[in-house]
């Protein structure tokens, strides 16, 4: 039996791709959606623990050990439930969109790298541990999962329902919107690597990773990839109290279980994104490489990578059984207000760093913590200009006076301006006070007390 730490060390870069033989493209091709159909199964079981842990509840404990197989019989229900098509919806689109939405979700994962060349076991076959890769992956990724944003709007429109429609509508601004601010974390990390292959850029965080050189661009990928998803806080196009479902209310069946897979499978997605460029890909966490010195060879890069991956599944989980959903204007002006420009002005100042010769008299170490420092002023001016705001519009609408019949019709005033009327006022400025209010009513409510 091959050891795990006995293939060769790791991938050297792009020519390692396009020479493996057909079955192991195929062979890899199955794992990774074997690999994304399992994680699904698990990260739902996942987060119904975590969940419930929070909330001090149980959790499922009755399908199988601890419950593990509770997603799998949730996923036999769904799959023998009737398949409803509302008589309004168009059918062919109807149909069509979920599987817009799933597809996508799973090829993303074809450039991204698991770990680096290793031996096939029982064979003398060494490959790549990652389906492809390209000079423009990350790119790849990025136009891939925008396709998903078409599956969301037709299945909305297709559904032949208000809820529907407007939700669908309010997802791809979402969506649209946050792209925006994840593309521009994506910048910084081009600049520094020097390239936007998934391999390449692993290997330039061999020494340091990104997410302590560029954590500003971290942070804003962070927040950015909790909006791509539609996660709370941030799971607006599922407000119940506004859209019921939002785009899949009218959906049932396995139609139903496509969308519920896509957003699993896009969590998945984005939180490996966020490993291979911000925390080293199948890197070993720091220090064990020097302590153990096949820790990145083998297949056991795939277990660091996984791991680091399923930290970032916990913040999904973490966010969701803490946080409450915000309101959509303020989902977007933060969106389009706040982490829009801040990422500008740290990609100018990365480009600023790379361009200027920091051998010659620049403190590498001090021009980092004066841009950290420049980057948090100018947060915090952002937010305290957008409270002074809010507090103008407050102050302009109680100076305005109450009127009354402004709407054509009498509504009582409101409750700050309500007064209560005693027996000694009867007699004083207001002399037409009703005899009611000499034993103690309120003039707004009229209770006695």
């Amino acid at each position: 039996m091959i050891a795990l730490d006995s293939a060769p060390a790791a991938a050297n870069g792009l020519h390692d791709f396009g020479n493996d033989p057909v079955w192991v493209v195929i062979v890899k091709a199955v794992l990774i959606f074997v690999i994304l159909v399992v994680l699904t199964l698990f990260n739902i079981w996942f987060e119904r623990r975590v969940v419930a842990r929070m909330q001090h509840r149980v959790g499922p404990n009755v399908h199988g050990p601890f419950g593990l197989l509770q997603s799998l019989a949730d996923g036999v229900k769904l799959a023998l439930k009737e398949d409803i098509i509302p008589k309004a919806a168009d059918k062919a689109v109807f149909i069509l969109a979920p599987i817009i939405v799933v597809i996508p979700a799973f090829v993303t994962f074809s450039v991204i790298p698991f770990g680096p060349v290793a031996r096939i076991p029982g064979t003398s076959i060494d490959t790549p541990l990652q389906l492809t890769d390209m000079p423009v992956a990350v790119i790849f990724i990025f136009a891939i999962a925008s396709i998903g944003i078409y599956g969301i709007v037709l299945g909305g429109w297709s559904s032949g329902s208000t809820y529907s429609l407007l939700g669908g509508l309010r997802s791809s601004a979402q969506m649209i919107s946050y792209e925006v601010a994840m593309g521009l974390a994506f910048v910084a990390v081009f600049l520094y690597a020097g390239s936007m292959s998934t391999t390449e850029i692993v290997a330039a965080q061999d020494k340091v990773w990104f997410c302590f050189l560029l954590f500003p661009s971290f942070v804003i990928y962070l927040i950015a990839m909790v909006g791509e998803t539609n996660r709370a806080p941030f799971d607006l196009p599922e407000a119940e109290g506004e859209l019921v479902g939002g785009f899949h209310t009218e959906y049932s069946s396995l139609k139903f279980a496509l969308f519920f897979l896509a957003e699993y499978v896009n969590m998945a997605t984005v939180s490996a994104l966020a490993t291979t460029l911000f925390l080293g890909g199948w890197h070993v966490p720091f220090g064990i490489e020097h302590v153990w010195a096949g820790a990145n060879q083998g297949y056991w890069p795939f277990l660091w990578f996984m791991g680091k991956l399923m930290c970032f599944i916990f913040v999904f989980i973490w966010l969701r059984g803490t946080l409450p959903r915000l309101r959509y204007d303020q989902f977007m002006h933060f969106g389009w207000k706040r982490l829009i420009p801040i990422a500008l002005v740290w990609i100018v100042a990365v480009a600023g760093i790379r361009a200027v010769n920091l051998r010659g008299g620049f403190d590498r170490t001090w021009l980092y913590v004066a841009i950290a420092v420049l980057v948090v002023l100018i947060a915090v001016l952002l937010f305290l200009d957008s409270r002074a705001g809010e507090r103008s519009e407050e102050e302009e609408d109680e100076a305005a006076p109450f009127d009354a019949f402004a709407g054509g019709y009498p509504v009582p005033p409101p409750m700050s301006a309500q007064v209560v009327v005693t027996a000694g006022s009867a007699a004083g400025p207001n002399p037409g006070a009703s005899a009611g209010s000499a034993t103690g009513t309120t003039t707004g409510e009229g209770e006695e007390h």
